[in-house]
């Protein structure tokens, strides 16, 4: 059974990026990552199915097969992570602050950063929402703020990806994160005036986050690399 995928080398784009901030207070170094460009196996909820449909029909069946295949792919990939020095905990504490840093950038208008914290294919589509909601909307600045801690943060999917058959520890790894917070958001125009929410409401956000890390470049660090609608 294929648990990960594998990539032709001409599909991967590479680019040298800064770590950011929270990766250079570890000591992060430059390195040199190529993001496959794509989430592997995109997250979706499953449906519910009875228990006489899933064990006295062949379409149950096949459901049940799938669905343990899936399963066996998210332990594969965890096993595989956890021999990096990988702590649940320890994770959930970075993608939040990441998760934190990217809204903040965001709301800034900051491509600069950005750049830093997400992967080419991110970059490019996060700096396309920005310059539409300036020109749509005619913002000039956003307030925005995250309550902590979060209200809820729970890994969906683990998946591994692949880039050369013969060596199977050249792998990226991609979690999907389910994160729900409280937050405030308000937005003004060029002239100061409020024109979208309220910063003195809190709001609960339910979002799907895809991180990705490299697990065979020395210093390699998690960014965001899609997005998935919840």
């Amino acid at each position: 059974m294929e648990l990960s995928i594998f990539l032709n080398d001409k599909r991967s784009a590479t680019t040298k990026v800064n770590a950011p901030p929270q990766a250079r207070q570890m000591g992060s170094l430059k390195v040199s990552i190529s993001s496959p460009g794509f989430i592997y196996e995109p997250y979706a909820p499953r449906d519910t199915i009875s228990f006489w449909r899933r064990w006295f029909t062949k379409s149950g069946w096949r459901r049940t097969k799938n669905d343990i295949i899936l399963e066996l792919k998210n332990a594969y990939a965890i096993v595989k992570l956890r021999k990096t020095g990988y702590s649940k905990h320890k994770f959930y504490v970075e993608a939040i602050k990441l998760y934190k840093e990217i809204n903040t950038l965001l709301a800034n208008g900051d491509k600069t950063a950005l750049r830093k914290a997400v992967t080419e294919k991110m970059y490019s589509e996060l700096k396309n929402e920005i310059k539409q909601r300036q020109s749509a909307w005619n913002m000039s600045k956003l307030y925005w703020e995250m309550i902590e801690p979060a209200v809820l943060i729970r890994t969906l999917r683990a998946r591994l990806i692949g880039v050369d058959k013969s060596d199977l520890n050249k792998v990226f790894i991609q979690l999907t994160l389910e994160i729900k917070t409280k937050q405030k958001f308000e937005a003004y125009d060029s002239k100061g005036a409020r024109v979208a929410g309220d910063k003195n409401k809190e709001i609960l956000v339910r979002e799907i986050w895809v991180f990705e890390k490299s697990l065979f470049h020395p210093g390699a660090y998690w960014r965001l690399c899609g997005r998935i609608k919840a």
